[in-house]
């Protein structure tokens, strides 16, 4: 059997490595299959000019994957059908968490997910990217804001990527799950109009530090003008004082731990002399304090219809809903 690899000598990717992808790659496109013979090393090393050391470091390095195996005297094999596939997150945090545990318990036995965390980070982006080139069934991707990320992400053939979470650098070809950071943030506030009356003013917390996209505070000052709400932002987290009869809306969990310390010293009761509704559901939201009212979208959601995408084969292209969670820190 033959092997569709074009060795590129003057690629940065050794030629045992650039095997690895090529043997990975005929897999994830059900060309390879499970007791499939591969090429004999001297087949490889006569067809392709590799190095019998080459060859034997590419087979090696499959069968420690448990990708193939090997028969005495007969060969190499195709030991089953096992694909790996590339999440790459952007932090790992408690939602982060969520979404990594609902992908992968919604896969089967042989795929297996590797993740990465960028951080933000547009240098720690592309490395992770170009070095997975080839060697993954599907690729599910978090981006992030910067001119940079569109030409990474160009590479990757459209049917095995996946972007999540937030719709920035996509386009109409894009496979997605998304959640709306806008207009579906504008109507999951409207239930709580009631509640904010009780209030004087709404104060969104959007720390410096964040990388929420801004997008929600358009929609904050939208929903504060058609309702009639007094309304500041602040994103100096020096400047945080809490105020009485204040709610703050918060997409960082940082600045829910300062607000309980400051409730603390002041004697302020949440839901009573002030109020709080935090971004993101977590698994503990539910239990700090008397419980963290949460605007979000339902990360649950979000891995399963990633793991969906992984293995269904079909074009994916999906919003999760945004929620609101009353509890009694409003």
């Amino acid at each position: 059997m033959s092997i569709n690899l074009t060795i590129n000598v003057n690629s940065e990717v050794p030629k045992y490595q650039q095997l690895v992808n090529a043997i990975n790659n005929e897999l994830a496109n059900n060309k390879l299959k499970s007791g499939d013979a591969l090429p004999s090393v001297n087949y490889m090393c006569n067809t392709y000019r590799l190095s019998r050391d080459t060859v034997f470091k590419s087979y090696s390095i499959l069968k420690e994957q448990g990708v193939i195996e090997s028969v005495p005297n007969k060969g190499y094999y195709i030991a089953n059908e096992t694909r790996k596939v590339l999440l790459v997150l952007d932090t790992f945090k408690a939602y982060k968490e969520v979404v990594y545990h609902s992908f992968v318990n919604n896969l089967p036995d042989n795929i297996i997910t590797d993740v990465q965390f960028h951080h933000y980070n547009i240098d720690n982006f592309k490395t992770i990217l170009n070095n997975s080139k080839g060697k993954y069934y599907k690729y599910v991707v978090m981006t992030f804001n910067h001119d940079d990320i569109p030409s990474v992400i160009s590479d990757i053939d459209n049917e095995k990527l996946l972007l999540i979470d937030w719709n920035i650098h996509s386009n109409a070809k894009n496979n997605y799950v998304f959640q709306d950071f806008g207009e579906a943030f504008f109507e999951a506030l409207k239930p709580a109009n009631t509640i904010f009356k009780k209030y004087q003013k709404l104060v969104f917390l959007y720390p410096t530090f964040t990388y929420h996209p801004e997008e929600t505070i358009v929609y904050f000052k939208k929903y504060c003008d058609l309702f009639q709400f007094n309304y500041e932002i602040i994103s100096n987290p020096k400047a945080f004082k809490v105020e009485k009869h204040t709610v703050y809306i918060s997409t960082s969990d940082r600045m829910l731990g300062q607000f309980l310390e400051q409730c603390k010293t002041e004697k302020f009761e949440p839901g009573v002399d002030v109020g709080f509704l935090s971004y993101n559901e977590t698994p503990t939201k539910k239990f700090i304090y008397k419980g963290i009212s949460v605007i979000s979208t339902d990360f649950e959601a979000l891995g399963t219809k990633a793991a969906e995408f992984v293995t269904q084969n079909k074009p994916m292209q999906f919003y999760v809903p945004t929620k609101l969670i009353i509890r009694d820190s409003l």
